[in-house]
């Protein structure tokens, strides 16, 4: 995408977040102009609104699970559409003054998602600090390098800790090794081209309440050999106990097989929201999805030397 390169990038500041150090891992979108908002929710809004030509914001953690406003927004508020995905590894550091020792600590900062990932390094090292919310990691940081006092710290990034002249006193404080978030960059419409291997994202709307209905939906892509990443349900908004799905599936929309899938469901008493089909990060054997793909398309030479029978 080197026309990302002269294109406006939105994305939650201030300099240092997580979600900077993950976009400057991609060479187009580091090299393009970035907006930078207090806020996912006003990345997606400005996204939507035109203001910048694409968004980019975390959407899912290996500990801490989904990023609800961003989902809910594409699901719910906005026609907006996935265009990648990047993972990076997340290492959470406690940042201080310096001078701070670890000891002197009485408040810790931070965006409340990056809190919530290391709450067994708070509780067994700082049982008594006071935790306070932040807009981002990095607007931790900068609120930590403002502050006068010596007994505060910020769980933030290496990167923030450069930019805003602090100290790391603990490194990879997060709870879980393996830690990684998941960002995807949002587009107002475009389905980029197949790469082969690729993710598509989707809601299901289930039309009516009844024994074995996700079931149903379900065995539509073990039939077609689909592999789902992601399912997970989330409050429709429109009553108690009303709930839709969020899928990831692996394959493009492009695919013949999983296009016949969506259609399928869409015909069905079930309503599909696309949220987008893009290139997957990291990299995975496709076989699966090419062996799915060359069956479909036999069985369609197979049913059209039957109808072509027909007089």
């Amino acid at each position: 995408m080197d026309e990302l390169k002269s294109l406006k990038v939105g994305y939650l500041g201030p300099e240092g977040t997580f979600t900077e150090s993950a976009l400057l891992t991609q060479s187009d979108l580091a090299e393009s102009e970035h907006v930078l908002f207090r806020s996912h929710s006003d990345v997606l809004h400005n996204t939507a609104t035109g203001k910048v030509d694409f968004g980019f914001c975390a959407i899912e953690n290996a500990i801490e699970g989904t990023v609800n406003v961003v989902q809910d927004t594409l699901a719910f508020d906005s026609e907006l559409m996935i265009q990648r995905e990047v993972v990076i590894p997340i290492t959470m550091n406690l940042l201080v003054k310096k001078g701070t020792s670890l000891d002197d600590v009485e408040k810790v900062i931070s965006y409340p998602h990056a809190l919530a990932q290391v709450r067994s390094f708070l509780r067994n090292r700082l049982p008594e600090a006071e935790l306070e919310a932040a807009n981002s990691t990095a607007h931790a940081a900068q609120m930590l390098a403002a502050v006068s006092s010596d007994n505060v710290a910020a769980v933030g990034t290496s990167l923030a800790a450069e930019k805003y002249g602090l100290e790391i006193v603990a490194e990879g404080i997060e709870d879980h090794s393996g830690n990684q978030t998941r960002f995807v960059l949002i587009a107002r419409d475009g389905i980029p081209a197949p790469t082969g291997h690729d993710k598509t994202s989707i809601v299901v709307f289930q039309q009516s309440d009844k024994p074995g209905s996700l079931l149903a939906i379900l065995q539509e892509f073990a039939a077609r050999s689909i592999n789902l990443t992601k399912l997970e349900s989330r409050p429709t908004r429109e009553a108690l106990g009303n709930y839709c799905f969020f899928l990831d599936l692996e394959g493009h929309i492009a695919d013949s097989m999983m296009a016949d899938c969506l259609k399928t469901l869409q015909a069905k008493d079930v309503r599909v929201k696309f949220l987008g089909s893009y290139p997957a990060a990291g990299e995975q054997a496709e076989e699966v999805r090419q062996e799915s793909n060359d069956a479909l398309d036999k069985a369609q030479s197979w049913l059209d030397s039957i109808r072509s029978k027909l007089r």
